[in-house]
């Protein structure tokens, strides 16, 4: 029996900023053209490396002090979620502020303001005066999605959601229950990184051997090639305004897509290394939720991160799950803009949706080698892929400490 339409949650904005592009129109255009957002790039501590750098307009929705004083993470969250409820529509000076809730996955918070505290002080003998009075407020975990609070006056609930690099579905499941369960009338969610301000996070990457490297900055991330040598990390966001189907019909709302799956689970094996069993469980988690088969899928945006274990393990997953299905089409973003942590889910979706509309998946650049380890025969691989129909596109993320997320997006339909 299908969900009545107060059950139903569709998409109706979308806000991003992504290392190549700073709306969906301009980064569609260049996930299509292959061209990367992946730059040289220099942090404290560390040798010169490479990452996915966005360079969108601060101050086009806060003061520029209003900027100083919140955080990288929170620069992004301001703006994607502005952009997302103008692109909405929405009659935002009569909707009810405590009917609307914010929902932002993050991989981590806090480590970029500590970091830089921490230097400063280094500066003056270590003395702890000249420590920021902002430090805590820009530190506390629920930071970014209290900063876009704050900017565009929202007193429903707000909330992020550390879902390591699954949260960027996370955020927008978070969104779809609070939806479901009549806590909020518009769910403002998605996920937000501003991990290439921290060297940590390159130094961590780097012992472990997961630091990505390439003479061509634009060829460093290499998903499934089995020439890759590690992650680029990057910056972004990625937000949407979700409502319920009655009130987007009820307001002649644009619909991008109805979300009518979703999974989460955990590994509980290993801090880093992921499991292909609980993976393809996942998977199967979210098909049946939105009672769906394998067969009913149209694309697969892959949560590849460009190391080893972690893209065999996904393409174990998926060969279960999908088998060798000639249909189907797998693509991964994160080779066009490195791995953006918290936002990399959601950016990896919101490139994708387009596809309902021209039935194109984008490729994945930079697989010249695939590893044949990899037995994935549907990937789109170096040029972009016309489909003869997109009704349903699936969106893996997978983090770690085990946890994994997939989310199911349908095409709307009137």
């Amino acid at each position: 029996m299908p969900l009545p339409d107060e059950s139903r949650i569709v998409i109706t904005g979308i806000g991003l900023t992504a290392p190549n592009g700073n709306s969906l129109t301009e980064y569609r255009e260049n996930l299509l053209a292959g061209k990367s957002g992946v730059v040289p790039f220099e942090t404290r501590y560390m040798p010169p490396t490479v990452a996915g750098v966005c360079d969108f307009e601060v101050t086009r929705h806060q003061k520029r002090k209003e900027a100083r004083r919140g955080t990288r993470a929170g620069q992004v969250a301001v703006y994607c979620a502005n952009e997302a409820v103008v692109d909405s529509q929405l009659d935002w000076e009569n909707t009810a502020k405590n009917r609307v809730g914010v929902y932002l996955g993050i991989t981590e918070h806090g480590n970029v303001e500590t970091e830089n505290e921490i230097y400063e002080i280094t500066q003056f003998d270590y003395d702890t005066k000249v420590w920021s009075h902002h430090h805590n407020p820009r530190t506390v975990a629920n930071n970014p999605a209290g900063e876009v609070t704050i900017n565009m006056k929202i007193t429903g609930p707000h909330l992020t959601v550390g879902a390591a690099c699954a949260a960027g579905n996370a955020g927008f499941i978070q969104g779809v229950q609070m939806l479901r369960l009549n806590e909020v009338d518009v769910a403002i969610c998605g996920g937000v990184s501003e991990s290439i301000h921290t060297f940590g996070i390159f130094a961590s990457f780097q012992s472990q051997g997961a630091l990505a490297k390439h003479d061509d900055p634009t060829q460093a991330c290499r998903p499934f090639d089995v020439n890759r040598n590690g992650i680029v990390v990057a910056e972004g966001g990625g937000i949407c305004t979700l409502e319920r189907l009655s009130d987007a019909k009820a307001r002649g709302a644009r619909i991008y897509g109805e979300i009518v799956g979703y999974g989460m689970n955990s590994d509980a094996t290993d801090f880093v290394l992921p499991s292909a069993e609980r993976q393809a469980e996942c998977l199967e988690l979210a098909l049946g939720r939105a009672n769906l088969t394998a067969s009913d899928i149209d694309i697969v945006s892959s949560h590849a991160t460009a190391t080893e274990m972690g893209d065999i393990q996904e393409a174990k997953a998926l060969h279960t799950v999908f088998g060798d299905r000639e249909s189907l089409a797998i693509n991964n973003t994160k080779s066009f803009i490195g791995h953006a942590m918290g936002a990399a889910g959601a950016l990896e979706l919101l490139g994708n949706l387009p596809a309902f509309e021209d039935r194109v998946a984008h490729a994945t650049i930079n697989l010249t080698d695939p590893d044949p380890n990899i037995a994935l025969k549907q990937l789109v691989a170096n040029e972009p892929r016309e489909l003869p129909k997109v009704d349903y596109i699936l969106n893996n993320s997978f983090g770690m400490l085990g946890i994994n997320s997939v989310l199911i997006v349908k095409r709307y339909e009137a």
